[in-house]
């Protein structure tokens, strides 16, 4: 759905912010761990090391990354009308995230709540956010992903352990005072593969117990290759999708900025739409999977090389299955 098309006020983001945990569990950490190694870890995903939150909660990691935005920015945080938090890594259930974050924040005038997509989240809340933004109602729409994922993950399971890390991103939509800003977007979901990524307790389905407990049923457990197959696939289809949708040349997209899943799926996608290397944005090697964070965290580390008019290609998949991309002209 093309939004421009539909409403005149494009949606922008004017304002981006990121946080990590201090410390490092890297790949030597994990070979005393688990029956892996360095070379393995690197070859399969790309990832070096990734960042992990102790003692603390998802909220955190959000809130630091959305003082980070309002800080440098001098945003003031009652103008904001909404926050949105993308995480699978709630506080806890019931209580909204969102709401405890934007109350952190001194948001007090805004409504927040959060969305559920797994590795998609942030890409949903963004077109989520570029539609509140197009329908005129509200004017500053803070956008936040945000997980910790070493929250959720068996530290036992070298499938999965390998992967994930902690971390927070955050972006600011308005409406856009010039021509760029949110133009298209191609998402997707599959709900018959949902048990390919999950946790599979805690749920309606699976409700807490002595047993889900003693089998391992609240961490995260994924099907490797099912997950890989889908998402070399469809991450690929989608941000293809965007480009001929829009008639871009590869030589136009001055960025891919996919989620920071694994580097094997992040360099099928850019093979698919005919990117080089300096057009692809990575730091998997740093940070893992933050999750919703990746793509965020891309936007806060990358954010100088971005010049007003740049054409930037999104790409996400995640468990769900939820996968999609964008296309984003920078406006500032």
């Amino acid at each position: 759905m093309n939004l421009e098309k539909i409403n005149h006020t494009k949606a922008a983001i004017t304002a981006v912010g990121g946080y990590v945990p201090d410390t490092i569990l890297s790949n030597q950490d994990l070979e005393k761990m688990v029956d892996t190694n360095d070379a393995w870890i690197t070859s399969r995903t790309g990832i070096k090391e990734r960042r992990i939150l102790k003692d603390k909660a998802t909220s955190f990691l959000a809130i630091k990354a959305a003082q980070d935005l309002i800080s440098k920015n001098n945003i003031e945080p009652e103008s904001i009308d909404m926050v949105i938090v993308a995480t699978i890594t709630p506080d806890m259930n019931v209580a909204a995230t969102a709401a405890y974050v934007a109350s952190s924040i001194g948001a007090f005038n805004a409504f927040a709540y959060d969305l559920s997509a797994a590795c998609s989240g942030f890409l949903y809340g963004m077109s989520t956010s570029a539609a509140y933004i197009a329908s005129g109602k509200y004017k500053k729409v803070l956008l936040i992903g945000a997980d910790k994922m070493s929250s959720i993950v068996d530290y036992t399971d070298r499938d999965t352990c390998i992967i994930f890390g902690d971390g927070a991103g955050a972006v600011l939509f308005e409406p856009s005072i010039n021509e760029f800003g949110w133009e298209d977007e191609y998402l997707r979901s599959n709900g018959e593969e949902r048990m390919a990524l999950r946790i599979k307790a805690g749920g309606s389905l699976y409700p807490t117990s002595k047993e889900t407990v003693e089998n391992k049923w609240h961490t995260l457990f994924q099907e490797g290759k099912t997950v890989f197959k889908y998402a070399v696939s469809e991450m690929a289809n989608a941000a293809e999708k965007i480009k001929e949708r829009n008639n871009l040349k590869g030589e136009e997209i001055s960025y891919l900025v996919p989620h920071q899943a694994n580097k094997r799926i992040i360099d099928a996608t850019a093979d698919k739409i005919g990117l080089k290397e300096n057009q692809v944005l990575m730091n998997i090697a740093f940070y893992g999977n933050t999750t919703a964070a990746t793509i965020p965290l891309l936007l806060n580390d990358n954010k100088s090389k971005f010049k007003k008019g740049d054409k930037l290609v999104f790409a996400a998949f995640g468990g769900g299955f939820t996968w999609g991309a964008a296309y984003l002209t920078w406006a500032f």
